[in-house]
């Protein structure tokens, strides 16, 4: 979900404002369901800088790389936010647990594709 600070960066980013654009990946192990107006992760266990952010026609790919000792644990939330610790969040998304031992690297990628609604 595209969380409201999100749909505000992206207007931002559209109006010039400089805002700062999104740099950072983010995981936790929260449960409660992504709403519009959440600003952070339920409960946030690690952040890295993003690996790559690429666009391509109308989908921009951001993704995270969460190496052994970071993020360890049974994930089940991610985000993506524009500072390596608060800033704005674009995007929450809850799912499945994944689990991740201390010696595991995790690759996350999160896809938003932008269209019309029919």
């Amino acid at each position: 979900m595209i969380v409201d600070s999100g749909l505000q960066h992206m207007a931002d980013q559209m109006a010039e404002q400089n805002q700062a654009a999104m740099s950072h990946m983010a995981l936790g192990t929260g449960t409660s369901s992504p709403a519009a107006g959440d600003t952070t992760l339920q409960t946030e266990i690690a952040r890295v800088a993003l690996t790559s952010v690429t666009r391509t026609d109308k989908k921009v790919t951001y993704v995270g790389t969460f190496g052994p000792g970071v993020g360890t644990g049974a994930l089940t939330e991610a985000a993506v936010f524009n500072a390596g610790s608060g800033g704005d969040m674009l995007t929450r998304i809850g799912f499945t647990v994944k689990n991740k031992g201390a010696n595991d690297t995790m690759t996350v990628t999160i896809e938003h594709t932008y269209q019309r609604a029919s």
